[in-house]
């Protein structure tokens, strides 16, 4: 264990332990954030958290001239994000798992939130003091690699020049000894200032050995403005959690996965870990049996490189069948262009799938053909829920067509069920009225094309995601989807 010179950087689940496979994968617990405490009804939640999804969403398209900073996606609200936690010089933190950006970051001690009042409304969250940094914590050279990485790859003489590197140092490559400037992240409603620091990282194994990995990067902030909870990076980029492990054991780096845990935003099952897999385990051995069950195989569709988000998962969609009718998606969510337009983003930061407003119009057309022409429409509900269309249907049953998520690929289709992407609740009528039951559609309006300019045309969303296995194979550059019993697959692993 770490001593009072160290940094001890460990993945933990309420004081537990890790997992790993003698084939050098690690299982870790991933939490989901969400506390119905803060929420006051069923509108407000459901309101909440489609308000967020859309602002992050389009930030992703915002300052499209800016060149000078990194621009990133992260979690913008509370109330709808996974969670690891951390054991930080001996000090618990959870930070939010982000495949949508390319960074581990935390605050640090001494540290100020500037308007932080409520954005971590769930207390658990927020209420351990941040961590201080240890002794052998070393600054980031500005002649480093991470460094320009972070800096929107800035050229390291520039770096050095702005850290007050003689010019005749900066000549002849001699500017070590010169820290990494600070640098800026922005978000859709919060920023942050932070450091690089490298640090050595122990990951604790069910053997009760460690895992050591030293001069691991990080971001250390002292002061952000409306952002209280730091995030593991998992998307694209050098400086991400995977790929740091990539260059300790290609085999716990090259690939991980998740499996999301339905939840439906039930308060019980919202608090079951969901398992966060690095590195390979026995995907491929069709024969395998989870709990007496065989696992189904994955389906996978390759990833589109993004010029403009390099970070980002991007994937091709083809089409989404509703019922038995295929409806082509638009050209631009085929592909990704060289401005960055185009193309899905499998995000576990968003919350519910973003479409263009082309394609969801013609998704949205096709539900109310099938479900609005027998069932009296809520328009009331959709209001206040950010979420349409939305239907009462007072006889406790209701026909909701299979939709399907066409991607590009041979083969590459995926079924979603029916609670992925269909949201059934008891609406109480604000004591004005009976009691009637609802159901709303789970796939958003993200915009026209040419608002989407610049960036992704559409994120499928986490909840969308609930109930499979999703595998980011990176070192063949494909994303996998299967169904799984989320909540078993964890006991079954743990069981190893």
């Amino acid at each position: 264990m770490a001593t009072s010179h160290s940094l001890l950087l460990c993945f933990i689940l309420c004081f537990t332990h890790i997992f790993i496979s003698t084939s050098q994968t690690l299982f870790l617990p991933l939490i989901h954030s969400l506390s119905k405490t803060q929420f006051t009804s069923t509108h407000h939640l459901l309101k909440s958290t489609s308000t967020r999804s859309t602002t992050r969403f389009h930030h992703h398209h915002h300052n499209k001239n800016s060149h000078n900073h990194r621009q990133v996606s992260l979690p913008l609200s509370p109330g709808s994000d996974y969670t690891l936690s951390f054991t930080i010089n001996s000090q618990p933190i959870s930070l939010y798992l982000d495949t949508g950006s390319d960074l581990v970051w935390f605050p640090c001690q001494p540290f100020e939130c500037i308007l932080c009042e409520g954005k971590a409304e769930n207390a658990s969250l927020a209420s351990t003091p941040p961590p201080k940094l240890s002794k052998t914590a070393t600054p980031v050279s500005c002649k480093s690699s991470a460094c320009s990485a972070v800096h929107s790859n800035l050229p390291s003489s520039d770096l050095c020049a702005i850290s007050n590197c003689p010019l005749e140092s900066i000549e002849i490559s001699d500017c070590r000894k010169h820290s990494c400037p600070q640098f800026y992240y922005a978000y859709g409603d919060g920023s942050l200032i932070a450091r690089l620091y490298r640090d050595s990282i122990r990951l604790p194994l069910s053997n009760q050995t460690n895992l050591i990995f030293n001069n691991f990067t990080f971001g250390c902030a002292h002061t952000t403005l409306a952002e209280p909870i730091g995030v593991a990076g998992f998307g694209r980029g050098v400086l991400s959690l995977p790929a740091q492990l990539a260059t300790l054991s290609p085999q716990l780096g090259n690939q991980f996965s998740y499996c999301l845990v339905s939840h439906s935003f039930d308060s019980d099952r919202v608090r079951r870990p969901s398992p966060l897999i690095l590195g390979r385990y026995d995907h491929d051995e069709k024969e395998r049996r989870v709990n007496g069950v065989k696992k189904p195989s994955f389906v996978y569709t390759s990833m589109l490189d993004n010029p403009r988000h390099p970070y980002f998962y991007c994937v091709g969609l083809e089409g989404i069948s509703i019922g038995r009718k295929k409806i082509p998606a638009p050209d631009f969510l085929r592909k990704v262009d060289r401005k960055g337009s185009g193309g899905v983003v499998v995000d576990s930061g968003t919350t519910f799938t973003m479409l263009p407003a082309s394609l969801y119009d013609f998704v949205v057309a096709e539900f109310e053909n099938r479900v609005g022409r027998v069932n009296e429409r809520a328009s009331v509900i959709e209001e206040n829920t950010g979420l349409s269309p939305c239907y009462y249907f007072d006889n406790n049953v209701v026909n909701v067509p299979r939709v399907v998520l066409h991607f590009v690929g041979n083969g590459s289709s995926v079924v979603l069920p029916r609670r992925n992407y269909f949201y059934e609740f008891l609406d109480g009528g604000h004591g004005k009225g009976k009691k009637r039951k609802v159901g709303c559609l789970m796939l958003m309006n993200g915009g026209d094309e040419a608002e989407l300019s610049g960036g992704p045309g559409a994120t499928l969303g986490n909840y969308q995601q609930q109930g499979f296995e999703v595998v980011y194979d990176l070192e063949n550059r494909r994303v996998g989807f299967a169904r799984r019993q989320c909540a078993s697959l964890w006991e079954a692993l743990n069981q190893n």
